[in-house]
């Protein structure tokens, strides 16, 4: 589908609002940082939706609240309510036209340790925001806003609907956020493109992601007393010999196969593997009794590429994990399935990214780099649950703070993304 060229004098007018709302856009984004959405558990998303509905409403969108039902939310977060916040507006110049969704999600992880500020505080200083979430991604959030806001200051009347939602759960998978939305409708295959403003930076359109797949591998011994461990079998000294295959075998082996998929930074444009978790015995339990652990488990995330496939990923893991059992009489391993995630990638020459390409010449006079994520993010919920092909991220933010002490967003990059994707906007839906 071709692009809107958006006129020159309408073009100038957009980017000198967005830099005439510098300080606001970054204003917004030290509120959403200050509603500390921390997932897990899933806290304060009813008042961060709110924030951003009573913004969007007063901007003239239609605003619908929603709140997925338990099924669509993880275990145990009925103390933690979800909910997603929709705000769409119709173009004023009638029906017909195209659809566009900007989405961005609301929830952070949490702080952690090795700040050496508030990591709520939304301070705007030194030239940039400073918080847990700046980059990941509430200034991806207030970038999308502002988009909607200096088209308004700019005079732009656009020929099709804009949608903006601030959604739940991306950091735990998306399934009461995007996913949901995507079951139950709200975001559509007569969508014509999604825009998800996670923080590549302001030079730069992510047009996929590699492949997750999560498993447990659980080592199952024999109890005895502690005192007499030959009468036993320790299944948490059976799980170091598959800890160092991993290390010295497989890590090795996987650094070897390479994409052709413009994954960054460059050392994740590798297949990788990652010890998450260990757990076994008593662990955790206050007050410990002599006994023999007799179940020991460890979990695995296994990113794989577009060139493997699921499929032999899985088989491949099974072999693995099997072989090493086999390697002692007695030692028993199970693995057990925790998330399997496709690779995605959006189409070439696709609306969004041609968009983000026309927007980033306008804002940057620069040409735009594709990239693709190391991780996934809901871009899978998009193309793979709603059906839309078409959607790419394009934010603000620096990739590599993402999670880490110390995470900020330079003024810079809010001001930049935002003026990119107005004039994205103006390119797929058309002025008047």
């Amino acid at each position: 589908m071709p692009l809107h060229p958006v006129a020159a004098r309408l073009e100038a007018r957009i980017l000198r609002q967005a830099e005439a709302a510098r300080a606001e856009i970054a204003a917004f984004c030290g509120e959403l940082i200050r509603i500390p959405t921390v997932n897990p558990p899933g806290e304060n998303y009813r008042e961060c939706a709110a924030l951003l509905g009573d913004r969007l409403a007063a901007a003239g969108f239609e605003v619908t609240f929603d709140d997925p039902p338990a099924d669509a939310c993880p275990p145990g977060s009925a103390a933690y309510p979800r909910r997603n916040v929709i705000g769409r507006l119709e173009s004023p110049l009638g029906g017909g036209g195209r659809r566009l969704h900007l989405n961005g999600h609301l929830d952070v992880v949490p702080a952690g340790s090795g700040w050496t500020t508030d990591p709520f505080s939304g301070a705007v200083r030194d030239g940039a925001v400073w918080g847990r979430g700046a980059s990941d991604m509430k200034g991806g959030v207030a970038a999308a806003f502002f988009a909607a806001i200096v088209l308004q200051r700019a005079g732009a009347r656009l020929g099709g609907t804009l949608e903006i939602s601030g959604t739940a759960d991306e950091e735990t998978g998306g399934h009461a956020g995007v996913a949901w939305l995507a079951e139950s409708g709200q975001i559509a295959r007569d969508t014509d493109a999604v825009i998800i403003p996670e923080p590549f930076g302001s030079r730069r359109v992510c047009v996929g992601h590699r492949g997750v797949y999560w498993f447990r591998v659980v080592a199952e011994g024999e109890v005895a007393h502690g005192s007499m461990p030959f009468l036993g079998r320790n299944a948490i000294a059976d799980l170091a010999p598959l800890l160092e295959e991993i290390r010295n075998e497989w890590v090795p082996e996987l650094a070897a196969r390479r994409t052709a998929l413009p994954v960054v930074p460059e050392g994740a444009r590798v297949a990788t593997v990652n010890v998450n978790s260990i757990r076994g015995g008593q662990a955790g339990a206050g007050t410990e009794s002599p006994q023999v652990p007799d179940r020991a488990e460890l979990v695995v995330d296994r990113r794989f590429l577009p060139e493997e496939g699921l499929e032999a990923v899985r088989e491949e893991v099974a072999h693995r994990v099997r072989a090493c059992a086999d390697r002692e009489p007695g030692r028993r391993y199970r693995v057990e399935e925790l998330l399997t995630v496709e690779p995605v990638r959006t189409p070439a020459g696709s609306l969004a990214t041609e968009a983000v390409r026309y927007g980033v010449r306008g804002a940057l006079g620069a040409e735009v780099e594709e990239v693709a994520s190391p991780g996934t993010y809901d871009h899978k919920h998009v193309a793979r649950v709603a059906g839309v092909p078409d959607c790419v991220a394009y934010g603000p933010g620096i990739l590599e703070l993402a999670h880490r002490p110390g995470e900020h967003c330079p003024v810079d990059e809010l001001v930049h993304s935002t003026g990119a994707l107005a004039l994205a906007a103006a390119a797929v839906l058309g002025t008047r």
